[in-house]
């Protein structure tokens, strides 16, 4: 087994314009070919690898990325315009233009790899980008996993909080980021369950990129949603609740549920497990397994064979 990383640029933009430069990563066993290709989608607080491929002096054991390099997949991921090494413009980088991000990645994976779908996996607002990607570019996924989805958000804490705010965030296209806004990730739905020196690990590592990130995804959560159409979704689907979870409600979840186009589908509810840090907490572990068995099983038949 050789797990290599490697790093690409995309470009976005309609002609005529200055192009959006958007960082996309890759790890995968440079010995095995014709792996399946794992796409991570990242949420509205960390970048890509900030959220996926944690290294804490050295310790490859959070690295969501390099567990599942050496199951045997491809895995990639992608900064989303005005996070991480992406460039930062104006926009306030909402669902849909994470949507217009995966579209521009999306040519450059299924190159490289090879192959031409993926396993999608998106967590919290990345959830919602990966279903609305999935609605709009559906032969481009071959199976889907929503984790700590928001479907409309309605009597869910966090989003009232939001609207609360909602003048607030709309007044600049970014929000303040800091040890604050990490604490929270970590802290608000139910503390101790990460490693303190995680938490201070990305603190540094995300500080590095400035003092702000992009808005967008708050606002839409708090008065935009619904933006995933569940009856467009045909591909086998998993979505995941965390047992503590502030962004959305379990009704809203079991209705976006009942709802699925697919006729192969899962409800997974995660005990004890809180809204941030599945992959990097005490039970990433668990995380990861529900990961596999689910993208790891054998084919169903097509859609329309039922």
């Amino acid at each position: 087994m050789r797990i290599v990383a490697e790093e690409f640029w995309v470009q976005k933009g309609p002609a005529g314009t200055k192009p959006v430069k958007l960082y996309v990563y890759r790890k995968h066993d440079a010995d095995r070919t014709g792996k399946p290709v794992l796409f991570l989608v990242h949420g509205s607080t960390f970048s890509s690898r900030g959220t996926y491929d944690v290294m804490v002096d050295g310790n490859r054991g959070y690295s969501a990325m390099e567990h599942f390099a050496g199951l045997g997949y491809d895995v990639w991921t992608m900064d989303h315009e005005g996070y991480g090494y992406s460039d930062r413009t104006d926009s306030n980088s909402g669902i849909m233009v994470g949507v217009a991000d995966l579209q521009a990645a999306m040519p450059l994976v299924l190159e490289k790899s090879g192959q031409k779908s993926v396993l999608l996996f998106g967590e919290s607002s990345g959830a919602i980008k990966a279903g609305a990607y999935t609605n709009v570019e559906p032969a481009k996924v071959e199976r889907l996993m929503m984790h700590a989805h928001t479907h409309h958000g309605k009597h869910a804490p966090e989003m009232e909080r939001r609207r609360r705010m909602i003048d607030q965030l709309r007044a600049t296209p970014r929000r303040p980021f800091g040890k604050a806004q990490v604490d929270n990730v970590f802290n608000r739905d139910k503390s101790g369950q990460t490693d303190p020196a995680i938490i201070a690990w990305l603190e540094e590592f995300e500080m590095k990129f400035g003092d702000s990130i992009p808005a967008g995804t708050y606002i839409d959560m708090a008065i935009n949603l619904p933006l995933v159409d569940p009856a467009k979704i045909h591909c086998p689907t998993l979505v995941s609740r965390p047992d503590h979870d502030g962004n959305s409600t379990e009704e809203e979840l079991y209705e976006f549920f009942a709802g699925l186009g697919s006729r192969e589908k899962q409800f997974h509810l995660m005990r004890g497990l809180p809204h941030g840090g599945a992959m990097v907490g005490h039970q990433r572990h668990r995380m990861w397994y529900v990961m596999h068995s689910f993208f790891g099983a054998p084919a169903a038949p097509p859609a329309d064979d039922h």
